[in-house]
């Protein structure tokens, strides 16, 4: 049996990402019906806001679930025990150093898994005892890595030096970039974007149709000075990029990014001026499909190239 799917409990080793925004208990609970992990992004939420979405997942599932907890907010520590008085069986950790919590969550029964974007961090998984490690690439939308180092030589890389379970993540999208991924040392794939891009995602409608029309080259990683992640390009993107040419210093980046730009973008609908976070994959998504379809499409797909390998 696949070590992922036997680790969390699930069907087939998809793993939902944990956007900010758009990882409400509906996607989650989909995915993991489905068959994949679905994952709330407790990101965009207040604890209590986060209790409710985790109960309410409860309710629509039976099947395994988790959240994606980013650990550069100030409510990191009230979202844990919220967590943990819920019950939440995993938590994938992101945008921090996984030896501040790992421990703890793992005490109480947790599994968890943390990701990064280089061999460094990934060394650091292993010393905190992750489960399992998601190895995000400069392709992924939302926050990335300084490096950026590609999916198709970060997942070798990180291969090389552990042996802890292993997710891919970044630009993976349909079933032939899951099979890459695999082949390249993956134990599953975690999926953002293409989820963003689904009829249970909490995304903007007009944010997801942003997402069809996106073609080669409309995103780019920026604010690096900050957080690194990959925008679609709109007037914030080039105000931004403006900033960024002009080597503006990091209180000025902060201060024109404000408070609330990825809600402004994302889940409210202004694609001018709010923050639009998506990965490269966006280019090859021309639909906004039921999670139950994009599942199902991904592992026929990947079945079939598998079936084609001898033939190679």
């Amino acid at each position: 049996m696949n070590n992922i799917c036997e680790l969390f409990g699930i069907q087939y080793p998809i793993i939902q990402g944990g956007m900010i925004w758009c990882s409400g208990w509906e996607l989650a609970a989909a995915v993991s019906n489905a068959g994949g992990l679905g994952l709330i992004g407790a990101g965009s939420m207040y604890p209590d806001v986060l209790r409710t979405h985790i109960q309410k997942t409860k309710a629509a599932t039976n099947n395994p679930f988790g959240v994606n907890l980013p650990l550069l907010y100030k409510q990191t520590e009230e979202h844990i025990q919220v967590i943990i008085d819920e019950k939440v069986p995993i938590v994938f950790t992101s945008a921090g150093n996984p030896l501040k919590y790992t421990s703890y969550l793992k005490k109480n029964g947790i599994k968890v898994a943390h990701v990064i974007a280089n061999t460094k961090f990934a060394l650091k998984c292993v010393e905190a005892g992750v489960d399992a490690i998601v190895a995000e690439g400069f392709e992924a939308g939302g926050h990335n890595g300084f490096e950026e180092t590609t999916t198709i030589t970060l997942i070798p890389l990180i291969r090389k030096v552990v042996e802890t379970p292993l997710i891919a993540a970044g630009g993976i999208g349909c079933g032939k970039s899951m099979l890459a991924a695999m082949a390249l040392g993956a134990d599953g794939v975690q999926v953002g974007s293409r989820f963003v891009a689904s009829k249970e995602s909490s995304a903007h409608p007009d944010f997801k149709q942003n997402i069809v029309e996106a073609k080669e080259g409309d995103t780019e990683l920026m604010l690096k000075k900050i957080v690194p992640v990959r925008l679609l390009k709109n007037n914030f993107y080039q105000e931004i990029k403006k900033l960024e040419n002009e080597r503006a210093g990091i209180s000025k980046m902060v201060e024109h990014l404000g408070k609330g730009r990825a809600k402004k973008g994302m889940f409210e609908g202004d694609m001018l001026e709010g923050e639009l976070e998506i990965g490269q994959v966006s280019a090859n998504i021309d639909n906004v499909k039921p999670v139950s379809e994009i599942i199902h499409s991904m592992i026929e797909e990947y079945r079939a190239q598998l079936r084609q390998l001898p033939k190679l």
